[in-house]
């Protein structure tokens, strides 16, 4: 419980990042009609940050590096919604970027983390 109290910033930027795929869901799906990839990236968007989450109280090693890979996973899907949506023209160069921008950065502190409870394992 006390590592929930304290700033970590996975934790703080994967969930920005889910404030700001909501926020696109509703663009898309009240701005621009886009009812189908708007389904798509909130649902990816959003489930790294719930899976950091459910990393975080994980009951061992191999419990979270599960819920970390699958929270990388999710960011990796979440890149493709991003590239799809901007070549398809529904979303503009500057929304595209700045996402895309936040999702990567997501993807790479998730995948130190990953990295890091691999070798722990296999030092184990």
């Amino acid at each position: 419980m006390a590592e929930q109290l304290q700033s970590n910033p996975l934790i703080d930027k994967s969930f920005a990042l889910a404030v700001r795929m909501v926020n696109l869901y509703k663009y898309l799906a009240e701005g621009q009609k886009e009812f189908v990839l708007s389904k798509q990236i909130l649902r990816c968007g959003t489930s790294i940050g719930a899976n950091v989450q459910e990393a975080i109280g994980a009951q061992s090693d191999k419990d979270f590096l599960s819920k970390i890979s699958i929270a990388y996973k999710e960011g990796l899907e979440t890149l493709y919604w991003l590239k799809l949506l901007h070549a398809a023209n529904i979303i503009t160069v500057e929304q595209f970027q700045s996402l895309y921008r936040d999702t990567e950065e997501v993807c790479k502190i998730v995948a130190s983390s990953q990295k890091t409870m691999k070798k722990r394992i296999a030092q184990n």
